[in-house]
């Protein structure tokens, strides 16, 4: 049986108060939002449900690197982020590589742990998202992996609104690898948190194999993650990624627990021009099945893809849609306003 985990953090804070804790206290979650309202989630079929069986979809959006674009997740941005955007999740965008968590385990563990008492401060979901990307193997970072998601399920356990995503885009590597990894990180992952939702990212960049040989989903059904509350991830940029694509992840929700963890309407360099269109239509089959998202990215940078513009951040001027870009006032409105 679940244990109960509203019991869990009202105890954990009762003893950390008296006698002190490793770290800072958790926060509070508010009353109201979208960890009120749901609560522990679990994988019930195909699909994502919330603490009383009911389908749920989340929307929100992912941030940058951490080790680029950490000034721009701060408590004035969030507060816009849970309040004005009224987000369901944030995804803690963690690299691995490329000045990321093996440049400085320690440092970057600190500052995923504070992002997760921020969000659930607020109210909202967090994806830990352990974000591999070169090399595409995933088991090139194992002994991190197991490490950093000890560490991340041992103080956020008793959490309702933590979930795992262990492997952010994988590539060059059959499934059967990446389930490997899975096999090898998981069971780490349970042995602290029970119920917290494993998101594992699929073949060919996330995309199930649509950038390769399009079999990905045949593959998955054939040798599925062997493990509860699993769901697999799916990433396209509206730009780049066509009706194939569009039809792999139509295939895909029919069959699988799926969460899209990741997408741009732009290019999938995260640049470019915007295909609103396309990535409307994305939505509307993710609507349609209820399938969660979350978009890239919420920082300053220079490329389309980012929500706001240069400065922004520096500047401290997160509210409304004056420093937002055209894909910013395009996917704030659809966080906004439920499909």
């Amino acid at each position: 049986m679940p244990r109960s985990r509203t019991l869990s953090i009202f105890l954990a804070a009762a003893v950390a108060a008296v006698v002190g804790a490793a770290g800072p206290a958790p926060a509070a979650p508010p009353d109201a939002g979208p960890v009120a309202r749901h609560g522990q989630l679990t994988v019930c079929g195909q699909q994502l449900c919330d603490a009383s069986g009911t389908p749920v979809q989340l929307r929100g959006m992912s941030t940058h690197g951490l080790q680029w674009y950490a000034q721009c997740v701060n408590d004035a941005s969030l507060d816009v982020l849970a309040d004005e955007w009224r987000a369901d999740v944030l995804r803690i965008s963690m690299y691995v590589q490329e000045g990321g968590y093996e440049t400085d385990p320690a440092g970057f563990t600190a500052k995923v742990h504070d992002y997760i008492e921020k969000a659930t401060a607020r109210g909202m979901y967090a994806i830990v998202d352990w974000h591999m990307l070169s090399p595409g193997d995933p088991n090139h970072n194992l002994a991190g992996a197991r490490t950093f998601f000890h560490q991340i399920a041992e103080r956020h356990r008793d959490k309702p609104n933590v979930l795992y995503e262990i492997a952010n885009e994988p590539s060059g590597v059959h499934w059967s690898t990446i389930r490997s990894y899975a096999d090898q990180v998981i069971p780490v992952i349970r042995a602290q948190d029970p119920d917290g939702v494993v998101l594992v990212g699929t073949e060919d960049w996330s995309s199930l194999g649509a950038s390769g040989d399009g079999e990905g989903v045949a593959r998955i059904l054939a040798d599925p993650v062997r493990a509860g509350n699993v769901m697999y991830t799916f990433h396209f940029y509206a730009a780049s990624h066509d009706e194939w694509y569009l039809n792999t992840l139509r295939d895909a929700v029919a069959k699988l627990p799926m969460f899209v963890t990741e997408f741009g309407t732009q290019e999938y360099t995260g640049d470019g021009p915007n295909d609103f269109a396309r990535a409307q239509q994305y939505l509307d089959l993710l609507a349609e099945h209820k399938v969660s998202w979350v978009n890239w990215n919420y920082s300053d940078d220079m490329r389309s893809g980012a929500v706001f513009t240069e400065g922004t951040c520096a500047a401290g001027a997160y509210s409304g849609t004056d420093r937002l870009k055209e894909a910013g006032v395009w996917i704030r409105d659809r966080i906004r306003t439920p499909a």
